[in-house]
């Protein structure tokens, strides 16, 4: 039986947390879950006490369900550490200001049936902006460009391993790499259900710019920039 093990990376994300422990539990099958696991990078703003409450069962039905671990900063290594406590045979990883559609475990199951060992959701944004609407339309064509880490990413457990799991050389563009992986093994597809993104940096830094700074990393990387290159323009420019 196909079950599914929930991996979101935090850091300083108590003000949405909450919310998507809330979601994933309402829109999805308790027979389908394994765990929702929490990687905590060293938040100081109360997410961790925000996961602590539904472990108590303040703030959920199923307490044991919710697994907060602590680890170093950097999704790469908070997503690895927590594939390593997965009891699921799917992994799927999920930024803490994505909203996944209604029955996602059924739709990431159904595709893991059918073969495809790894995908993503198509992707819209929660802000009204034609550029934001245009990107988030162009996510449900299966080109390499159109592919992030904000549209989450499921993969079975076996394949990731295979893979080496994620680049931990890569403090950002750590997604990609992992997304680039699957299409040299012709394994991704976009499951046709929208997931809702937050537009709160694009919101935070202004929409051309932050584009910009996407663009260009995407560009240099490219151009064979390495993580360290990447990191820097990143620390520079946009954190």
């Amino acid at each position: 039986m196909n079950k599914i093990s929930i991996i979101i990376p935090i850091f300083n994300e108590g003000q949405t947390i909450g919310k998507l422990l809330n979601h994933l539990l309402e829109n999805s099958s308790q027979k389908n879950i394994s765990e929702i696991i929490i990687v905590d990078g060293g938040s100081n703003d109360g997410s961790k006490k925000a996961v602590e409450r539904f472990q108590k069962g303040l703030d959920c039905a199923r307490p044991e369900i919710v697994i907060l671990l602590n680890s170093k900063k950097g999704r790469a290594k908070q997503m690895n550490i927590g594939s390593s406590f997965a009891t699921g045979n799917v992994l799927y990883f999920l930024h803490a200001d994505s909203f996944p559609p209604k029955n996602f475990d059924k739709l990431i199951i159904n595709e893991v049936k059918k073969g495809n060992k790894a995908g993503c959701f198509k992707m819209k944004f929660d802000y009204n902006h034609w550029w934001l609407q245009l990107a988030s339309w162009l996510t449900q064509f299966r080109w390499r460009a159109c592919r992030g880490g904000d549209q989450s990413q499921y993969i079975t457990k076996k394949l990731f391993n295979e893979i080496g799991g994620f680049d931990e050389n890569y403090t950002i563009y750590e997604d990609n790499i992992l997304i680039n992986e699957l299409y040299k093994r012709k394994q991704f597809t976009v499951i046709n259900k929208k997931l809702t993104s937050s537009a709160r940096r694009y919101k935070k830094y202004g929409i051309w710019k932050l584009q910009y700074h996407f663009w260009t990393i995407y560009v240099k990387k490219w151009f064979g920039a390495n993580a360290e290159e990447l990191h820097a323009y990143y620390k520079k420019n946009i954190a």
